[in-house]
């Protein structure tokens, strides 16, 4: 498990997170770039994500967070999934540490709990997804931070649902 912070970001490196409840909750994904932030959202069942929208960086995180908030709430989210981008061999990076530091900066502005969880590989998914759906490269630069959120939050709720699976089925 990853540091936690008062509201409790919690995560760990396989993407199996903790989540209490087996209810549909609406889910708000989050890509951290350092130019860009990828927004997505769950549908209201929990099951499916969808790109929602791209967030410019500031100077000012708290400016950024400011906006994340707005989107929560917009949203109607009970929980934000932020992308933590491990190395290939599982082991946070520079960029997995200041994802960890982030998240833990959101929690503390987001009336809703964060977490972490693990997106190796999800902004080659996203492009791959976008380059053959025709998106055209310009405009796929565009939108492949969305996109690579939707990525990162179907990931989890696809886990959170096996997880759910596998609980019930045992004795």
């Amino acid at each position: 498990m990853f540091p936690s912070s008062p509201r409790g970001v919690t995560g760990d490196a396989g993407g199996s997170a903790a989540v209490a409840g087996s209810g549909a909750v609406r889910v708000i994904g989050i890509d951290l770039g350092s130019r860009r932030i990828g927004v997505a959202a769950s549908d209201a069942s929990g099951t499916l994500a969808s790109p929602l929208e791209v967030v410019e960086r500031g100077a000012d995180h708290g400016v950024d967070h400011a906006r994340l908030a707005l989107i929560v709430e917009e949203v109607g989210a009970e929980r934000v999934v932020v992308g933590l981008p491990l190395a290939l061999s599982g082991r946070p990076t520079a960029a997995a540490r200041s994802a960890m530091a982030e998240a833990a900066e959101m929690a503390a502005v987001l009336a809703v709990p964060v977490e972490t969880y693990d997106e190796r590989l999800t902004t080659v998914v996203a492009h791959a997804a976008l380059a053959a759906g025709g998106t055209r490269s310009r405009r796929r630069r565009a939108v492949v931070d969305k996109s690579a959120a939707a990525v990162i939050l179907q990931s989890w709720m696809d886990r959170r649902a096996a997880d759910r699976a596998t609980e019930a089925t045992r004795p």
